[in-house]
């Protein structure tokens, strides 16, 4: 089992954290500069802002380069290191345990424990014990002059680290335990309301099906009538024959799903009906698109690329089919869908030569209910479609990055799975 976990639960939400960061940097700075310049205490002045200074580059890092907006379990646990080493040398230079903010040592493992992995957030607590302890007998002294008149017991010295490492133990154990019990009650909670839509939706799309088979049987035979006498009248017009020929061959198709829904009205969908490579599901997904777009969709992938059979996955196809169908909503006249396979990962980049996304939600793609400020959005809607796609596809293991093409103008979409996790779907 590999040391991080890798569920997609175990997230932070990368707006939330930044600005509790800001919180704790402002704070920082505001108690280092008050006690040097109005209080006139002395300590290493430069050291603590130069220390100060670390947190607000690695928060502007968050802001400007990281381009998820979760932090994923890994991505936590390193800032959250971060967090901790920054406060850590704060206190060093300010008298280590017997500094009244060494109880901020605790937020980081605390605020964690709730939402990252168990692995995690036991090293978090490991390593703010360590601290703990080092800070206990290695520190510079308080700021003068409170350090000319602080003495106290060895005794009370020494409970100041155990009472700290007790709280931190105590408060990580619940929030472990209450943090798993919210995460299993919402769980339990989803796959029942999942259920119970699946089966309403299926009573209610049972009766809605035979009504529409039995009413969609007229208008379509009427079609395919018309279709066969224009073929007749046009066989000589080679520019029209195709589109009528494509015109008759889709009737037929609707009167074969409705042939199929009058018998079976709760029967599935048959678009990609059997267990097919990624290349194929693409190939297929490409397909039905042509069919009715008028854009150029052009498809690239290696020869070699890895083409194992994967089981059917309705969400894969939902996922592929709503990214897909964004570029070739956005396009001006080319969609470009690039397949990459080695023997560790499968990548599917999908652009599009539209305007891409407005710079005001770029950090914010993949969130449900997105309006862009400007009056006339260059990709409106509430981000939904977006979202739903992102959720079912990391669901299904795959890693997802939304930004605006480096190489076109609109937008990109890069899909990476490892193919270890194609295997388990």
């Amino acid at each position: 089992m590999k040391f991080f976990e890798t569920s997609k639960q175990n997230t932070f939400n990368k707006s939330t954290y930044i600005t509790l960061r800001w919180i704790g940097i402002i704070g920082q700075f505001i108690s280092v500069n008050l006690v040097f310049f109005y209080f006139n205490f002395s300590f290493n002045f430069i050291l603590s802002n130069t220390v100060i200074l670390v947190g607000v580059l690695s928060n502007l890092y968050l802001i400007f380069l990281y381009e998820k907006s979760q932090l994923t379990d890994r991505s936590a646990f390193i800032f959250l290191i971060i967090d901790i080493a920054q406060l850590a040398v704060l206190i060093y230079l300010t008298g280590g345990v017997v500094n009244p903010f060494i109880i901020f040592l605790l937020i980081p493992s605390v605020f964690a424990s709730s939402t990252l992995g168990l692995r995690t957030n036991i090293f978090l607590a490991l390593v703010t014990i360590i601290v703990i302890i080092f800070l206990t007998f290695y520190s510079e002294d308080l700021p003068g002059p409170l350090s000319d008149h602080f003495h106290v017991s060895p005794y009370y010295f020494f409970s100041i680290p155990l009472s700290l490492i007790i709280a931190l133990v105590f408060l990580n154990y619940f929030a472990i335990i209450f943090g798993a019990e919210s995460r299993l009650r919402k769980e339990a909670l989803n796959k029942m309301e999942e259920v119970m839509a699946k089966e309403h939706k299926m009573l209610s799309l049972g009766g809605q099906a035979a009504a529409a088979a039995h009413s969609l049987g007229t208008p379509l035979s009427t079609i395919k009538i018309i279709s066969q006498e224009l073929l007749k009248q046009l066989k000589n017009n080679k520019d029209v024959i195709q589109d009528i020929e494509l015109l008759s061959s889709q009737v037929e198709r609707c009167n074969q799903i409705l042939k199929k829904l009058s018998l079976n009205p709760n029967q599935e969908d048959d678009f990609i009906d059997e267990d097919i490579s990624i290349r194929d599901y693409l190939k297929e997904i490409i397909s039905s698109f042509k069919e009715t777009s008028n854009k150029d969709f052009i498809f690239n992938f290696d020869q070699d690329s890895n083409n194992k059979k994967i089981t059917k996955s309705v969400e894969i196809i939902y996922g592929l089919r709503n990214f897909i169908g964004n570029a070739n909503k956005f396009s001006k006249k080319k969609v470009f869908i690039n397949l990459r396979s080695d023997n560790q990962i499968t990548e599917i980049n999908i652009e599009d030569d539209g305007k891409g996304y407005s710079n005001d939600i770029l950090s914010k793609i993949g969130e449900p209910y997105l309006r862009s400020s400007k009056l006339r959005s260059k990709r409106a809607g509430l981000g939904l479609g977006i979202f739903i796609g992102k959720t079912l596809l990391e669901k299904n293991f795959a890693t997802l990055l939304c930004r605006n093409s480096q190489t076109r103008s609109g937008a990109e979409v890069i899909i990476k799975w490892k193919n270890e996790d194609l295997l388990k779907i």
